[in-house]
This record gives C-alpha cells, structure tokens and sequence, in this order.
C-alpha cells in the first residue's frame, strides 16, 4: 500500500503531526494529487551536500511542475475548473519558490516522506503483515538502488586495485631499468683490467641478484594483483547482469506491457524518467568498468608476464561489449505509440527515445531515425535477422527525424509529428481473415555510435501491431482486432501472434476496460451487465456468473461470425453501445439512470411489479447503437390489464436532434426511474431550458416529442409552436397498431356554434400544419424493432 494512502489513515496526534508537514512551501493537494508519482522518485539518489547535485533537483523541480501542469489540464466540469486554476497556481508557485535553489525542495520532500513513513510505522501494528512502511513496488524500487550503490562501491574498489596496480607496474619498470642499467655495468666491466674488474664486479653481481630477487617477486605480486583485479571485475559484471535483467526484461518489459493495455483504455503506462535514471545508472557503471577493462589491457602489453590474464581480459572484454550493446538496442523503444488503427491518407505522429543517449552523448552527433511500414511476415524475419533490407510494405511520408536532445529533461527523442501513410500493401489473407484483421508494424531504425566511433550500433524496434484501414467504416473492425492483441499478447511471442480463443473472465476484463476508457466513466460493467453479454455471446439463458467463468470465446465468436438472428457480431453490437454511450449518454451512465444490459423479457419481468408509469432504459438488441425505453402501463384494448411497451431505439441520429433527458421529459405517460425514482429527480438538471419570449415579433418553434397511444395533454401554447416528433411504441407482448399523429384530429372545434367556420382556429390549424411540413420527414415508417 503507498504511503501516502496509509497517511491518510492516521488520527489523533499523528494526523496533526502529518499536517503540519505541508503550508505554501509545499501544499498538501500536490501531494494528494500527486502522491504515486512523488513515491516513485529517487530522493533519496540525491546528496544535498554536494553542489553538483543541483543539477538532478532541478530535472526533478521541472518534473514535478510538468506533472502538476498535465494534472490541470486533465481536470474537466464545473469541478474540474476550480481544481486547475488551483494546481496551476501551485505549479507556479513552486516553481518561484524552488527554481533558485532545487536541492532544498529536496530536502522538503525527503524530510516529508521520512516523517510520513514514522507516523504511519508507528501506528501500525508491527505483527501486521502491513507493518513495513513500502509497499511492494517500493521495496523493489529499494532492492534496485541498494543494488546500484554496491556497483558503486565495487566500481570505486576495482578503481583503486587498478591505480595500486599501475602505480607497482610503474615502480616494477623502474626497478627492471635499473635492473638492465646493472647488467649494461657487468658488461662494461669487460674492457677494464682484472683488478679494476674485480674491485667492482661482486658489487653489481650482487646488486643485480637484489633486484632480480625484488623482480621475480614484484612480478608474481603484479600477476596476482592482475588476476584478482579480474576477478572483481568478473564479480561486478555479474552484478550489472543481473541489474540490468532486473530493469531492461522485467521493469522496461513491464511498461510497454502498460504501454500495451493502454491501447485498450488501461491506465497510463507512467513516465519513463525512473526507468532512464537507471538505464543511465547502468550505462555509466558500464562505460566505468569497460574503461577500466581497457587499461588493465594497456597495462597487461605494456608489460607482458606470461599467464592467464590475457585470456581472462579477452573475456571481460567480451562481456562489457555484450552488456552495453543489449543495454543500447534495448533503450531504443517508442514512448509514443502511432495509433493502432491507421487510416490512409492521415496524419499521425509518434515519439522514438533512446533513454541512455544523453548518459553516452550521442546526441554530440545526432542520429537519424527512419520509420518504415511492415507486415507480419515482415517483422518475424526482423526478429530472426534474417536480410530484409528495403523490404516494407507501404510508403510513408515525412519519415525521416533527427534525434533531438533536450537539456532540462536530459532526454534524447525523435518527434515523428506529420507522418503520413500515402499506400499500403497487402499480403495473400489466410481464409476467412479480412483486410481489418491483417496486422502491420512500423519499424523505427536508426544508427549511431558511442565513445568516439570506438562501437557502432545499429538500433530498430517495432511498434505495437496496427491495422490499416481506407475507410471510417472499417474502424469498428480494426479496434476489435487492435482489442485482442493488445490484451492477449503474451511476453517475448512471435510477431504477432494471440491466442485464438480465451477464457470468458479474460474478455471480460479486456471489455470493462475498454467500456470504462471509452466512455470515461469509473462506473464500468458490473457482474450483471457481464451476465447479460454472456447471454448474448453464448446464446444462453443462464444468470448463474459461475456457469460463464470456464467458458472459452473464439476469435470468430468474438468478430467474425454473427449473432443468431442477427447481422452483426458480438463486438459490433458492445461496440455500438459504446459509442452511443460515449456520446449521448455518458452524463446518464455514470449517473446509474441506465440499466442498459438488460433484454426485453428481463425488462418485462422488472416492470410488472411496479406501478403505472415506471420505465428503464436499456440497450436494443436487434440494432446496433440503439437504447429504448420500456414502461409499464394499462393495456388499452382490455380493461383491467397492464402491459409493458417498448418504445422504438434511440440512435446517435435521434439524440442529435433532441437529448434523451429532454425526450423523457415530453413524455408524460413517464413517471418513475425504475425501481422508484422521479424522473425529474434523475434527469431535470440535464433538460434544455425553455425558449425565450418572442424577439422582433418572432416566435421561435420548439421541437417536442409525443408517442401518439400516450398523447396526454395538449401543448402548452406558451412555449411556441411545438412541432411534434412521432416516436412508434410496441407493447409486450401483443403488437398495438401505430398511429402517427402528424395532422391533428379534425373536431368540430373549428366550427362555431353556428356551424360555420372559425376563421382564427382555422388559421393556428393551417400555420400548425405549415410548421411540419418544413421539418424533414425522419424515418419514423420503419418497422417493429426491439
């Protein structure tokens, strides 16, 4: 559990104490609002002793600010509004009071989350399996850096070995030309008479016995320094192996999985800044010990001692390459995905980032990155590297970028921002595959070099799958396509391959976040609604959850085959509720006015058992995108009977001329919400005001919608010349003939008690006549639906 979800707990004493911690140096809304970002953050990486630091704070100052900012403008409704004038008057704020001096909102955040950490440690129960202050991530982020300060140390240690080593190889130089500068001596000694010869030779001889004595032990202490210096070497690279795993195959892994399920509505996949800190962590321990690797070599040629050393320097040699080159091709990745529906002939934009090249200046010669479309086939050959050079399977302009480095983020990215698919070409279709089930990729390349040209590297990496479409009616298709991989992809698989069925409880949980994305909502699908979708999937009348958990969905169930009776597929039809709910309904969706997932007999059962007047809104069943409205009511062909109606769907073509809230409201024969709420109670905040008076002698007419069976009152004349929009009910279960009410009934109202005309009721009938003839005639002839 995050800390400051815990701190929200405290009581008494400890809540002043965690109070007090915050006032206008730091507020605590923006620890609120920013609490998982702020507990993800390597504070503690920063020592406030040192100046040089300051740099780091200040990244961390502009981080804080940037996110506060993206908080504000992500704050919608009247709320919404009051909240980022807020945030961004305290992104200001901060910024004025911590841009001068970074490391001390530092210290401000160190000394808050440690005292936070106290409170919540003292008043949880040490026996609580919660008793520790970090929660999971937490400890994993702490195993991390304890595991970059050993690296340090050890890096700091094999640094001092090697400078102890140069300093005796040194000396052992010296020593071996006094040694050669004797034996020049001896050999002098030749040409001088035996007696002078003998008077100095003893001398030198046992001179130069010292010193070749001191040699043959100074050389096996160089090779035993050497092979220990190996040694820890050996020790270090095994420790940066397995640190790099750790980040590169689980933590980077992990966010583009986030970064997958994204796609489908999940929440964010976060920032990258903690994970580039680390990758920049590793590559300058890397460079450090690479480095260090080499002059161990340059020592070893300048004095060669017959050994192992030289294989054993070969081997480290060959590790570090490896190490460093799986951490560069692997910190190539895409932070901003192209979309995964692409349509031809449109813009669209992505963001490639190469998360150590600050760390390893490459940006000193900025790399150019190229982005090319490819298929399937395509991309399984890259991943084999097998020659594919030029192959692609499409053009698109402007797909060239240079990489850009931005100091005040220490980041190095190329902004693809007006990428174009001009053509598309596509492969033979494996039987009854369409177009918006074929999978593309666009492969992002690039090649650059580090440590002054001492190792190039050639980098790709590959977008998550994208369908390309020609039309905007062939997006539905796409996205169900685009739906199934991104949530059933499986780690390290074959471009791209997905499982062809799933579990049932596996696509519900891929459609709820979906549903919830969509239609921005935090009310998803419940285990009813998920019932409901089973029914319909499975074509069975089951209510029972647990019948559904082992159940499997196909592919082809899910968007290639219709429904029975139907034509159209399971997704097409969630698909159109979606949309109609994304749209016109998502104010009454989170507000739980509507059932939704609930069929007609369902519906009819619900309603019997209340009064008159009761109706519930639910999604149509035999046409997509469309909600109807069931009530109950007495049956007007016998007396004594009650019914329930259902009222013709509303689609997006409805809504666009009159909303549903106000729809409710012109219709009379509705009371009660189901199961017993008024509806003005529900819906009024959301009715259309009424017109305004007559302006210049003009009355504007208002558009008002009756069911004619239900026709209660006549219009109020106040409220202008309504012009009445006919709607088709059904009763359940008999068929009730429509009657559509475009022309008022002729009475004898027009006559007067003369029997002849009235010439002014005459004239409202002739000018109420003339307002529905200018209207377009809506598609109000169609036929029972449900």
């Amino acid at each position: 559990m995050a800390v400051w979800i815990q701190a929200q707990q405290l009581q008494g004493d400890s809540l002043h104490q965690m109070q007090s911690l915050y006032g206008q140096h730091f507020p605590i809304e923006v620890r609120h609002y920013l609490s998982q970002w702020i507990e993800s953050q390597l504070w503690d990486a920063i020592d406030l002793e040192n100046p040089q630091e300051e740099f780091k704070a200040k990244r961390l100052l502009d981080s804080l600010i940037q996110e506060l900012q993206n908080k504000a403008e992500h704050q919608v409704g009247e709320d919404g509004f009051l909240l980022k004038i807020k945030l961004g008057h305290y992104a200001s704020q901060l910024k004025s009071t911590y841009d001068r001096c970074p490391l001390e909102l530092v210290r401000c955040i160190k000394h808050i989350l440690y005292t936070e950490q106290r409170l919540v440690r003292e008043a949880t129960n040490s026996s609580s399996p919660v008793g520790g202050m970090m929660d999971s991530m937490s400890q994993k982020y702490q195993q991390i850096n304890q595991a970059f300060e050993e690296l340090r140390l050890l890096t700091q240690d094999t640094e001092n070995d090697l400078r102890k080593l140069q300093h005796n190889q040194e000396y052992f130089i010296i020593q071996y030309q006094e040694s050669l500068r004797i034996q020049a001596q001896l050999t002098s000694l030749a040409t001088l008479p035996p007696a002078d010869r003998q008077l100095r030779e003893p001398a030198l001889l046992n001179k130069r016995a010292t010193v070749e004595a001191w040699l043959t032990r100074e050389a096996n202490t160089l090779q035993k320094y050497r092979l220990d210096l190996a040694e820890k070497h050996q020790k270090t690279l095994q420790l940066l192996r397995k640190q790099q795993t750790i980040i590169l195959d689980d933590e980077l892994i992990q966010w583009k999985r986030r970064q997958q399920l994204a796609g489908n509505g999940g929440p964010p996949e976060g920032g990258l800044d903690i994970l580039q800190s680390w990758c920049e962590k590793l590559a300058e321990t890397i460079w450090q010990n690479r480095q260090q690797i080499r002059r161990a070599e340059h020592l070893r040629q300048q004095l060669p001692i017959p050994g192992p050393i030289e294989e054993l320097l070969n081997d480290l040699n060959s590790t570090i390459t490896d190490i460093i080159s799986a951490l560069v091709t692997s910190t190539f990745i895409i932070e901003k995905q192209p979309p995964q529906v692409l349509k031809t002939q449109t813009k669209f934009a992505a963001t490639v980032r190469l998360l150590v090249g600050g760390k390893l200046n490459v940006h000193m010669n900025p790399p150019q990155v190229k982005a090319t479309i490819v298929s399937e086939q395509q991309a399984k050959a890259l991943l084999k590297n097998e020659n594919t050079r030029n192959d692609s399977s499409g053009e698109i302009l402007n797909n060239n970028c240079v990489m850009e480095y931005h100091q005040t983020t220490g980041t190095l990215s190329a902004h693809f921002r007006n990428m174009s698919l001009k053509r598309i070409k596509r492969s033979d279709r494996r039987g009854a595959e369409s177009v918006t089930e074929e999978k593309f990729t666009i492969l992002f390349e690039s090649q650059f070099s580090v440590g002054g040209n001492e190792l190039v590297f050639q980098v790709k990496t590959l977008s998550l799958p994208v369908v390309v479409i020609v039309h905007g009616s062939q997006d539905n298709n796409a996205t169900a396509t685009v739906l199934w991989d991104n949530a059933f992809a499986e780690t390290g698989r074959v471009p791209f391959l997905v499982p062809d069925k799933v579990i049932w409880p596996q696509l519900c949980d891929a459609i709820n976040m979906k549903y919830k994305a969509e239609v921005q909502s935090n009310r998803g699908l419940s285990e009813e609604n998920l019932v409901f979708l089973a029914q319909k999937a499975f074509s069975s009348s089951s209510n029972n959850p647990d019948d559904y958990r082992n159940m499997t969905m196909t592919w082809s169930q899910f968007n290639r085959e219709s429904l029975p009776g139907r034509n159209f597929t399971f997704w097409q039809w969630f698909d159109g509720v979606m949309e109609l709910t994304k749209k016109h309904l998502k104010p009454h969706w989170n507000d739980g006015a509507i059932l939704g997932f609930v069929n007609k007999q369902q519906a009819q059962d619900m309603l019997m058992s209340k009064p008159n007047g009761t109706f519930l809104l639910r999604f149509s069943d035999s046409e997509i995108g469309g909600i109807t409205i069931a009530w109950v009511a007495e049956n007007p062909n016998k007396a004594g009977e009650r019914m329930v109606w259902n009222l013709m769907p509303y689609t997006t073509k409805d809504f666009s001329i009159r909303s549903l809230s106000d729809r409710i409201s012109d219709l009379n024969h509705l009371l009660f919400l189901y199961p017993d709420r008024h509806k003005d109670e529900v819906f009024s905040k959301y009715y259309t005001p009424p017109l305004s008076k007559a302006v210049d002698g003009y009355v504007k007419p208002q558009i008002k919608q009756v069911v004619p069976e239900f026709t209660t009152a006549n219009p109020d004349p106040s409220s202008g010349n309504p012009t009445y929009m006919d709607h088709g009910a059904s009763p359940a279960p008999v068929n009730h003939p429509h009657t559509y009410g475009i022309y008022p009934p002729m009475s004898d109202s027009m006559l007067d008690t003369d029997g002849d005309f009235d010439l002014d009721d005459t004239m409202d009938v002739a000018r109420h006549v003339e307002e529905l003839l200018r209207r377009p005639v809506d598609s109000q002839w169609g036929g029972q639906q449900s």
